[in-house]
């Protein structure tokens, strides 16, 4: 017999007798030993409101949320066992140790779950991927090395002039030094660096030297070298004597 009542809300099936098995199936799988009926009436109104929460839409969504309620049941008991003092230290380790494989179960369940309808998918959308010749591209996230925040090479005009300025011709074997290609691109940008590239700086700053080559320490040497010929002249007569 097949029909379309309250009962559909259950398991999402067009099936009474799918639904009244599935839903007995799940309030089996309640720990009622030591449950009074009243307190009893309270854990079948739970666990049914607990599937009409999960809301099934077909038959498999319906066996996974049944397996859902009756694995965090049976966890829940397991914590609840490991939880009493009057035990050895072994029972309280294979409570929990059950626990741990039923609550690891649940996370899988419920994971295919959301799987089945559709929210674990991640969609990707490339756009406007243009790879010249020559060249190579990669999709995907792309980590520099090392971590941190890395400058982008699009946040950086002169990277994308770089990667597509013309090569220059290569000079004859015949040629000369003269003859090597110049570094600097037609927008007077270097071709190496993507900087400007003005030519040396003015005054010949880049000829300073420093240390002991400075111009203040050979004039100081230049002066000690006369104050010790001097000195030398001075003695001389005084050797003579």
């Amino acid at each position: 017999m097949c029909g379309l009542d309250s009962t559909s809300v259950i398991s999402g099936s067009r099936s009474d007798h799918w639904n009244s098995t599935l839903a007995n199936q799940t309030l089996k799988a309640l720990w009622l030993e030591h449950s009074d009926p009243a307190t009893q009436e309270k854990q079948y109104s739970a666990t049914v409101a607990a599937l009409i929460g999960i809301g099934p839409k077909d038959e498999l969504e319906s066996m996974m949320a049944a397996q859902l309620i009756a694995a965090h049941n049976a966890a829940m008991e397991c914590y609840r066992r490991a939880m009493i003092g009057e035990q050895s230290f072994e029972g309280r380790r294979e409570n929990l140790a059950q626990a741990n494989k039923l609550s690891r179960t649940y996370a899988t369940l419920l994971e295919a779950l959301n799987r089945h309808r559709g929210k674990g998918q991640q969609k990707v959308t490339v756009e406007h991927v243009h790879v010249h010749s020559g060249g190579q591209a990669v999709v995907g996230v792309v980590e520099a090395p090392g971590g941190g925040d890395r400058a982008k090479s699009e946040d950086q005009p002169h990277a994308k002039q770089i990667a597509h300025a013309p090569e220059p011709p290569l000079p004859s074997p015949d040629a000369g030094r003269d003859a090597l290609p110049i570094a600097a691109m037609p927008n007077g940008r270097c071709r190496m660096h993507g900087g400007l590239s003005p030519g040396a700086p003015k005054g010949n700053r880049d000829a300073f030297k420093h240390g002991r080559y400075t111009a203040e320490a050979d004039a100081r040497r230049r002066e000690l070298a006369a104050l010790l010929r001097s000195m030398r002249d001075f003695a001389r007569p005084c050797e003579n004597d």
